[in-house]
């Protein structure tokens, strides 16, 4: 009996292994049409599943009863580029990077919806910390995919005079290009490959998601998660993901990193194919091999069925009972991962009286 344990274990580490070889350094297959993962997933075909979930099983407080609070981050703060790390969450998926004297925007929203039309579709919590024309030089704008709480026509657009290039996956240059955006400013990648801006590599890393920004469009396009890498620092981006064994395999190919900004809500156990369970992020900040995970997916967009807290809760009760170092900033806080802040409790409304539920400082 125990030698068959142990044969059953060894077999079950093998095929996570095969699985992980999977992931490495293959790029994405492109057939029948549309891109694929490399192993099936439950949730593709689960339209009707999460319409479902998202009628009879949401929260009644998916949003907040107040706008959130944010930091209005200051704009001559940002006028030089830090030849160093930092980074700003403008949002949901949104960031603003600067590394080794480069500026970059991932994924960034800034319109008032989550939609195709701004009349109709998941409304911000919050206004954004700055205003995005005050941003005068972008070295690359990166997107992850195409769904619109990611890649959004009209921040695009008012983007393309003040950027250098936009760094994409396989297919998506050509929804910029339709868009007006010139061809030679857009730089497509599949997974694995690397786009240069001066001294920093980004390399386009796989992720266990879908695409789509209508009916007919289902994974026309690729998604990715991408690492950005200077001689001294590193950083991952998950992008939207399920959990899958591609994190190891980025760690191991590219780690360890300083900060892994790790998707963390609008999360369903219908969907786990698709968007991590807090406890998939905290595996997949630990496959990965970084030294600070920063949460992002949360806290702006009604996307799902749990209460709008609840990813900054999970995680941070996950996070201290492991001993992870975690941070969840003030969308508009500017961060130095050198010199990290106290974490603030900003989504703890409760905790906080009258006006002051706009600066509350109660500290986990």
């Amino acid at each position: 009996m125990a030698g068959a344990t142990v044969s059953a274990a060894n077999m079950t580490a093998e095929q996570g292994q095969q699985k992980m070889n999977a992931y490495e350094k293959q790029p994405a297959q492109f057939y029948d049409g549309q891109y694929h993962n490399p192993t099936p997933q439950q949730a593709q075909n689960s339209f009707m599943t999460k319409m479902r979930s998202l009628a009879f099983n949401k929260s009644d407080r998916s949003v907040p009863d107040v706008a959130l609070p944010i930091t209005q981050t200051p704009i001559g703060a940002l006028s030089t580029i830090s030849e160093t790390l930092r980074f700003v969450k403008l949002g949901h998926s949104s960031l603003l990077i600067d590394l080794a004297g480069k500026r970059f925007l991932i994924d960034p929203v800034f319109s008032e919806r989550a939609s195709p039309v701004q009349w109709i579709g998941p409304k911000r919590f919050h206004s954004l910390p700055l205003d995005p024309t005050q941003l005068l030089h972008i070295d690359a704008v990166v997107i992850s995919h195409s769904h619109y709480d990611h890649l959004d026509k009209t921040s695009i657009l008012d983007l393309q005079s003040r950027t250098r290039l936009f760094i994409v996956p396989q297919g998506v240059g050509e929804i910029l290009t339709d868009w007006g955006i010139p061809a030679e400013q857009v730089v497509e990648k599949n997974w694995w490959q690397s786009a240069y801006v001066g001294d920093v590599e980004l390399v386009a890393t796989p992720a266990q998601h879908f695409s789509g920004r209508g009916l007919l469009d289902r994974d026309e396009t690729l998604w990715a998660s991408w690492v950005l890498k200077s001689a001294n620092q590193r950083i991952f981006f998950s992008g939207d993901s399920g959990y899958f064994p591609g994190f190891k395999a980025i760690g191991e190919a590219h780690g360890p990193f300083d900060v892994a900004f790790i998707e963390a809500g609008a999360y369903n156990p219908a969907w786990r194919d698709m968007h991590m369970m807090p406890e998939d992020s905290i595996q997949a900040f630990q496959d990965v091999n970084a030294n600070l995970m920063v949460p992002i997916h949360n806290g702006t967009f009604d996307l799902s069925i749990h209460a709008w807290m609840d990813p900054m809760e999970q995680i941070s009760q996950l996070a201290q009972s492991q001993q992870i170092d975690y941070l969840l900033p003030m969308v508009g806080d500017i961060i130095d991962p050198c010199q990290l802040p106290a974490q603030v409790t900003w989504w703890r409304l409760d905790d906080c009286s009258g006006d002051q539920s706009f600066t509350c400082t109660d500290s986990l």
